[in-house]
């Protein structure tokens, strides 16, 4: 059976998220929506001539018209929102309407529980709701949902990852690989993990630790928020310990507290010279400049481990994936951990083979399931059990 789908945003994870449907979809139809038109036109152009099809066509949409979304959604099996987190309230309700199953690349917790709790909505409409797709959150939590598979009584469950440039340019040693607005929010606030069994918030930029991870050497792992979406309330009570933190090359996190310091993170405006400036805004207009890049070689890196018991005696299971960026289609590894997994959730969506209503990317991805998704595109794990 073939599919048309929908894909809300053109940019980088847009593009790769229709690139990915177009190979394993059974796609009939991919439209790419953008409000620019010239970069959406240039964006199925590139998918169709990659892939040398026509399955994928553009069109100009506004995704807070609500009423011009509910008509581009109606008559496709499944959605990926690509556009910052802050319009995917409003696109969950309109995928619900239009019947079209969602998935999105999320970015604020507070923000996936709300959409979460349409499941019931959903599940009347024959709808599939599953938001924080992507590298982290998303596919780090599925590797830790597999990695607890392979432990017969998993306590404790770390996971580490992260985004990084080759070539690192200091001071910054960084290059932005996705919308500076989901940077910052990962670097604000708080992170919700689980210790002594129940849920408990940890400040952002804090409890650094140093992790050895092949081929970079010593990183740099600190708290940043969101990277665990729900699931320490899907494991509350049934793990003593979950932690995420996020990898960095050494000397990154001293310059972010600093801007956190400051208050360079609030969005509270304050005055200037008799004008109202949100130091957010500022801050992003200032650092975009030097963390933007028009072409970078990055690697992706993501480690789980699960430990507790398996027939009674200390067990473990490491999980360890690292990729790069790939030369021939020029997708950079960011694009294909994130877009990739968007879309692989979204094609398991419109063929039935996720529930209707809200699931959590934790239950979506589990198995043998997991493992055929992963050998399709390549992504190789690195294992260790013990015993």
């Amino acid at each position: 059976m073939s599919h048309r789908y929908a894909v809300l945003g053109s940019g980088r994870q847009g593009i790769a998220a229709a690139y990915d449907l177009a190979r394993f979809g059974d796609a009939e139809g991919i439209t790419l929506f953008d409000s620019n038109s010239q970069s959406a036109r240039k964006g199925a152009e590139r998918v169709n001539a990659l892939l040398n099809t026509n399955c994928v066509s553009s069109a100009t949409l506004n995704v807070i018209d609500r009423k011009a979304l509910v008509a581009a959604l109606k008559g496709t099996h499944a959605t990926v929102s690509a556009v910052p987190f802050q319009y995917n309230l409003g696109i969950t309700e309109a995928a619900i309407e239009a019947g079209s199953s969602l998935v999105d690349m999320g970015g604020n917790t507070g923000i996936v529980r709300q959409q979460l709790a349409m499941g019931g909505r959903a599940e009347a409409r024959g709808v599939t709701l599953t938001p924080d797709c992507g590298m982290a959150p998303g596919l780090n939590i599925n590797m830790g949902v597999r990695a607890m598979e392979l432990v017969e009584e998993p306590e404790e469950l770390h996971i580490w990852d992260g985004g990084l440039p080759l070539n690192p340019h200091p001071p910054y040693n960084y290059a932005l690989l996705f919308h500076i607005n989901g940077l910052t929010n990962e670097y604000d606030g708080h992170a919700h993990f689980i210790r002594n069994g129940r849920v408990t918030e940890v400040p952002c930029l804090t409890e650094l630790e140093l992790i050895e991870f092949e081929p970079l050497g010593t990183l740099e792992a600190a708290v940043t928020a969101g990277g665990l979406s729900t699931m320490p309330w899907t494991f509350e009570g049934k793990l003593r310990r979950l932690e995420n933190r996020t990898l960095r090359y050494l000397g990154h996190w001293e310059h972010f507290r600093t801007f956190q310091e400051l208050g360079l993170f609030s969005e509270e405006p304050i005055s200037v010279n008799a004008r109202r400036v949100a130091p957010r805004d500022l801050y992003h207009v200032l650092l975009e400049k030097k963390l933007q890049t028009e072409s970078v070689q990055d690697i992706g890196l993501i480690r789980v481990q699960c430990t507790g018991t398996t027939r009674n005696k200390m067990a473990s299971c490491t999980l360890d994936l690292v990729e790069t960026a790939d030369l021939e289609t020029g997708f950079t590894a960011m694009e294909k951990l994130t877009g990739w997994h968007a879309s692989l959730i979204a094609i398991l969506a419109a063929r039935g083979q996720l529930p209707r209503g809200a699931v959590p990317v934790d239950a979506a991805l589990t198995g043998e399931t997991f493992d055929e998704e992963i050998a399709k595109r390549g992504w190789e794990l690195h294992t260790i059990t013990v015993p």
